[in-house]
């Protein structure tokens, strides 16, 4: 028997028939003698509508009273399946987490799990009723609700997984598992069986909206096996079949011995390039420029600094196309003058094309070989940024579709190796 913890996304629980099938589902592993902790988020488009009423009756909502708001989505949604697990003669009990408890910070809209106490969850278990956890909540210090931000029932799920050291967290999601690249990009990108949480980090960091980030953050620090798979197959499909589908996100030693040299290609499109030239090359100019971004509460990601020519250098760095406006005006108001810079010039339309893969720490002309196949394409590319298990390119962002499919052909990528 197995302690194993499931988490449903909206769409999963979109409707009252997806909701019975959710049941039928964990009836299922119930029955075959597992204990299960299911954590579902709201239906489907509820919490939209919920904080779109906030925003109706005041267009800057009290950060509190937005996550007392905000949690009752995933308050229903609980409830009901609860009930649909009753129907189908399951014993089962819902919670919230305020109730569980789930302890957070005070970041209302954005807290943080700081402790789970997991002595209730095994009291239910033990009673042999399937347990259900309200995704995307907590408590703070002052019994206040918490909220963890958006995608945050994938942090909820593998979060209880770990207190309570299950032996595995599925996240039933709408897509059948991890992909190679986007399919909807690259009609031959395959399903990956298995991939390490250093990929998926870095693939979700890249754009990759299979997992919130957090959520693969806390599976790699607690060591939980994570498993991606799809919630919209069959419910009664044999439970042999369903234990072995979809991507089992796991640690590099339990790989084979020789992975991969490039596992997937992430892209985003929401970049924006900044580039102010001739700026003096002095000590502390890049705190000068950054420093202000970074105070205005502006994530920064790719950094390039040129070589000095005759005591000046061009400094460009990339932002989250949200904030480039907000960014520019930054620049052009306050820090461009002040550092000394003879121009400031930005481009919103550029995209991020990135490579990922652990069997590039052992694998030389990796890069070289990205480099190649995109000058073959005749895409110039405009920065670079290189880590042990990733190489980010920014390109012009009408090359992007063509960049991906292009490298994911060049790796090999479209080819099914479990076949070999």
């Amino acid at each position: 028997m197995s302690l194993i913890v499931h988490k449903y996304g909206g769409t999963s629980m979109g409707s009252v028939e997806r909701i019975r099938n959710v049941a039928r589902r964990v009836a299922k592993w119930h029955a075959a003698g597992h204990q299960v902790v299911v954590v579902p988020s709201a239906m489907s488009g509820e919490t939209n509508r919920l904080l779109g009423l906030a925003k109706e009756i005041n267009p800057q909502p009290d950060g509190r009273e937005l996550d007392m708001l905000a949690s009752t989505g995933e308050q229903a949604s609980s409830a009901l399946l609860a009930m649909a697990l009753m129907a189908e003669g399951v014993a089962a009990r819902s919670y919230t987490g305020w109730q569980v408890p789930v302890r957070t910070d005070s970041a209302y809209t954005k807290a943080r799990i700081q402790s789970i106490d997991d002595a209730r969850l095994r009291t239910e278990l033990d009673l042999g009723r399937v347990v259900i956890v309200t995704g995307f909540q907590g408590i703070d210090d002052d019994g206040n609700i918490t909220t963890l931000g958006r995608g945050g029932s994938d942090t909820s799920a593998v979060a209880v997984a770990a207190a309570l050291k299950a032996d595995e967290c599925l996240i039933y999601t709408d897509v059948d598992g991890v992909y190679t690249t986007d399919p909807r990009v690259v009609p031959e990108a395959r399903r990956m069986s298995v991939v390490s949480f250093e990929e998926m980090l870095e693939m979700a960091s890249l754009g990759s909206k299979v997992l919130q980030i957090r959520s693969v953050e806390f599976a790699g620090k607690y060591h939980v096996p994570v498993r991606v798979l799809s919630s919209l197959t069959d419910p009664l499909m044999p439970l042999e079949e369903e234990m072995t589908s979809g991507t089992l996100i796991t640690f590099e030693e339990d790989q084979k011995m020789e992975a991969a040299v490039v596992s997937g290609i992430a892209f985003s499109r929401d970049e924006a390039k900044i580039t102010l030239l001739a700026v003096p090359d002095t000590p502390g100019v890049a705190y000068s420029i950054l420093g202000p971004v970074a105070a205005a509460n502006i994530d920064v990601d790719m950094i390039v600094q040129n070589q000095s020519v005759r005591g000046t250098t061009d400094f460009s760095f990339t932002v989250n196309r949200n904030d480039f406006t907000r960014t520019l005006e930054l620049l052009k108001d306050n820090v461009a003058q002040a550092v000394g810079a003879a121009e400031v010039v930005a481009d919103e339309k550029v995209c991020k094309v990135s490579i990922v893969g652990i069997g590039m720490r052992s694998h030389v002309g990796v890069a070289s070989l990205m480099f190649r196949t995109l000058s073959e394409e005749g895409i110039n590319i405009q920065m670079i940024s290189t880590s042990e298990i990733k190489t980010s390119v920014v390109l012009s962002d009408k090359y992007m579709e063509l960049a991906v499919r292009a490298l994911h052909k060049a790796f090999g990528l479209d080819q099914d190796k479990s076949a070999a």
